[in-house]
C-alpha cells in the first residue's frame, strides 16, 4: 500500500506589501520607514516585505544592512524587485532572491469564509458584482476576507482588527480597525463607512493611516483611488 505523499507544492498568489526605495542612503530610508511604522506598528508587525529598488537605476545599496535594519523593525524581507542586472547579482549575492514584476499592497491576507450574494445589477455583459455580509461586530484581533467579492460590514470594527476584500468595503458602523479594499488590484473598489476613526485605509496598496484621515474624523463618506493617491468624498 502506498502511504500518502508528505507534502504538496503548487502555485499561489499571496498579498505582500512592497517597500519602494526612492533614495540610495539606506538610514534615511529606514528612518522615513520607522516613522510610517510608528503610527500603525500592530499594521506592520510581522509583514513579509518585497523592496522595489527600480528608482534607484544602478546605484548600489548594502542589501546586508538593509535586511538587518527592516528585521530590527519587526519586518519581514522576502525579495527584491525591479533591479538591474548588477544589482541585482548584488542582491543575490547577500541572499535575496530576486522577483520579476511589480506589485503592491498593505498586507498579506487569510481568507475568513461565508456565502456570497449578487448585489446591484451589473453593466450590461459584465459579471454581477457578489458580497459577503457580516451581520456581527468585527472584534480586535479578527480578519475578514471577502475572496472576489464586496465586503458588507452591518456593525462596528473594532481596534486591532481588519476587514479586506477583493472588491469594495461597506461599512454601516464605526471603522475603527484597519479597512483594504481592491486587494487584488481592482482600482474602481471603494471604502464605504458611516463613521471614519480607522487605524489605517487602503485602496489597491495606496493607503492613509490615522493621521491622513484627521480631517475626516467621525465623518460619513467614500474613499476611492485617485491616481497615486486616495480621495475622500461626505456622504449624506
Amino acid at each position: 500500500m502506498t502511504s500518502p505523499a508528505p507534502i504538496d507544492l503548487k502555485g499561489s498568489l499571496f498579498t505582500l506589501s512592497v517597500l519602494k526605495l526612492l533614495d540610495a542612503d539606506l538610514d534615511h530610508c529606514i528612518d522615513a520607514l520607522a516613522a510610517k511604522i510608528a503610527q500603525a506598528p500592530k499594521f506592520f508587525e510581522g509583514a513579509p516585505l518585497v523592496v522595489d529598488v527600480a528608482a534607484l537605476g544602478g546605484q548600489r545599496i548594502d542589501f546586508a544592512a538593509l535586511n538587518r535594519q527592516l528585521k530590527q523593525l519587526q519586518l519581514i524581507p522576502v525579495a527584491v524587485t525591479g533591479a538591474e542586472p548588477a544589482l541585482r547579482e548584488a542582491a543575490r549575492d547577500a541572499g535575496w532572491p530576486h522577483l520579476n514584476g511589480s506589485g503592491g499592497s498593505s498586507k498579506r491576507t487569510e481568507a475568513t469564509t461565508d456565502s456570497a450574494e449578487p448585489v446591484a445589477e451589473a453593466a450590461a455583459g459584465e459579471r454581477p458584482r457578489l458580497a459577503m455580509t457580516i451581520d456581527t461586530p468585527v472584534r480586535s484581533g479578527q480578519q475578514i476576507y471577502a475572496k472576489d467579492s464586496d465586503l458588507v460590514i452591518l456593525g462596528t470594527v473594532s481596534n486591532g482588527a481588519e476587514v479586506i476584500a477583493d472588491g469594495s468595503v461597506h461599512i454601516y458602523g464605526t471603522l475603527r480597525g484597519r479597512a483594504i479594499a481592491g486587494a487584488k488590484g481592482d482600482t474602481k473598489a471603494r471604502i464605504f463607512c458611516h463613521n471614519l476613526q480607522p487605524e489605517l485605509i487602503a485602496i489597491c496598496g495606496t493607503y492613509w493611516l490615522s493621521s491622513a484621515i484627521q480631517p475626516y474624523w467621525n465623518q460619513s463618506g467614500m474613499i476611492r483611488l485617485d491616481g497615486d493617491s486616495l480621495a475622500f468624498k461626505a456622504l449624506g
